[in-house]
């Protein structure tokens, strides 16, 4: 799957694409898409491919394509506070970006059969911790990752708020993913090589939405050949944060408010989000146009007066040459932790200090 939308040559220029083809919706999920570098979560020998629109597969480590994880939490109607249940959560990239969004008070579990994708998916969660700026931009709801088959949870273990699900279902095995929602909870899935969302509306009552055509591996079946038994997944358990949690969250969320007045009073006026500053490839005016329409895909060509006028055509060309080294001379200075800093200027132990950081490397 994939390949709805062009290349980019890093993860703010694919997500760009992706909003432009209307993938991409919504500000919480565009938000989440460029706080997570998907590059991240490739080998580094396959990351020339990681911004591009289409699955990635080495052994048991997959991506689906971006188009495709974009569809799903636009579905999802992700909010904080909320529990999610990854079924298939392989690399732990599309959990590290619902965790962005549900934030301290949010559950966020994954069911994953490989236990190498598992130790993989849980060096790239600390590799994102230790390392990533986007983390002091939210507040973190950290994945848990448990190995086994999502097809033998324990009929005990609690319902979620919203489910996704990363292989292929088979029609027999939709009420068992039903039934792992609480009431007014969504499930997303690959049912019938369609993607589906299904919104549960009552005890017995449900609305269910074909998103889009997919094609994905299908669920691995559960074997008991040779133990004779089945082999339950016990989900991890919903437990009430520590009080040194919360204090915690309650200190880097006072700091930040602190840090948006500061920055409001400079400024006269509320913080917004600056304008990302990078350079664009220069596209010439005679083109072809592509155009998405219900899924749909029209292509037309766009004639300009400068085809008919060669001095024109150069004097353009001229202009966005001079334009395109304007904006490469604007590069941004790197951007600064205020969070990071402000910790490290407070009259605290260093002790004290790395731990309200969660002990981060920089």
């Amino acid at each position: 799957m994939g390949g709805a939308v062009s290349a980019g040559e890093d993860n703010d220029e694919l997500i760009d694409n992706l909003k432009e083809a209307q993938y991409i919706r919504t500000d919480l999920v565009e938000q989440a898409f460029r706080a997570v570098d998907r590059g991240d979560y490739y080998l580094e020998e396959f990351k020339d491919s990681a911004y591009k629109d289409s699955a990635w597969k080495h052994g048991n480590i997959h991506l689906s394509a971006p188009c495709i994880y974009s569809e799903v939490m636009e579905a999802l109607d992700l909010q904080p506070g909320l529990s999610f249940l990854n079924l298939g959560s392989g690399t732990g990239y599309l959990s590290s970006m619902v965790g962005l969004i549900l934030g301290p008070f949010g559950v966020n579990h994954g069911v994953e059969l490989h236990l190498d994708v598992i130790e993989y998916a849980k060096q790239k969660l600390e590799d994102f911790i230790k390392t990533s700026d986007s983390f002091d931009k939210f507040e973190f709801c950290e994945p848990s990752f448990v190995s086994g088959n999502c097809l033998e949870i324990s009929p005990d273990s609690t319902q979620y708020d919203r489910v996704y699900c990363g292989a292929g279902v088979k029609k027999e095995h939709e009420d068992y993913m039903k039934n792992l929602l609480k009431v007014g909870g969504i499930l997303v899935m690959p049912l019938e090589e369609k993607l589906t969302k299904i919104t549960r509306t009552g005890p017995s009552a449900w609305e269910t939405k074909k998103i889009l055509a997919v094609s994905f591996a299908p669920l691995v079946q559960p074997n008991h050949m040779d133990s004779g038994k089945s082999n339950v997944v016990y989900l991890p358990p919903m437990v009430v944060r520590s009080l040194q949690d919360l204090a915690r969250i309650a200190i880097r969320g006072t700091i930040k408010k602190i840090i948006q007045q500061e920055a409001g009073s400079q400024t006269g006026n509320s913080p917004k989000s600056l304008p990302r500053c990078k350079r664009r490839r220069v596209r010439h005016r005679r083109m072809e146009t592509i155009v998405f329409l219900d899924k749909e895909v029209f292509a037309s060509r766009i004639s300009n007066h400068s085809d008919d006028n060669n001095n024109c055509e150069e004097f353009e060309d001229e202009t966005l040459e001079e334009e395109e080294k304007g904006i490469s001379e604007m590069k941004p200075d790197p951007p600064v932790n205020f969070l990071r800093e402000k910790v490290l200027s407070l009259p605290l132990p260093d002790p004290l200090k790395y731990y309200l950081l969660y002990y981060r490397e920089k």
